[in-house]
């Protein structure tokens, strides 16, 4: 691309010297975007990751409500037999 643009300045008759500096200048500030946006993209990996620890928490959060569940039946089992 940086190419192209040169050329393309030269071809209107920009000085080579002025038209090398303007190519890379926008190269420079492509790449720059690019970086900066770059790091506030997600990756197949990060969502991958993501998944993976909300599937865990899944699994963890079913164990709590399970155990949770049993033992709220116990504690009222037991109630109910004092009272009796």
């Amino acid at each position: 691309m940086e190419l192209e643009i040169f050329e393309a300045l030269t071809a209107i008759n920009v000085p080579a010297d002025n038209a090398r500096r303007a190519a890379e200048s926008i190269k420079k500030e492509i790449d720059e975007r690019y970086t900066s946006h770059g790091q506030q993209l997600a990756t197949r990996g990060d969502i991958e990751s993501v998944r993976r620890e909300v599937a865990e928490l899944k699994v963890e959060m079913v164990k709590w409500f399970v155990g949770t569940t049993i033992a709220v039946g116990g504690i009222t089992a037991a109630l109910l037999k004092i009272m009796n």
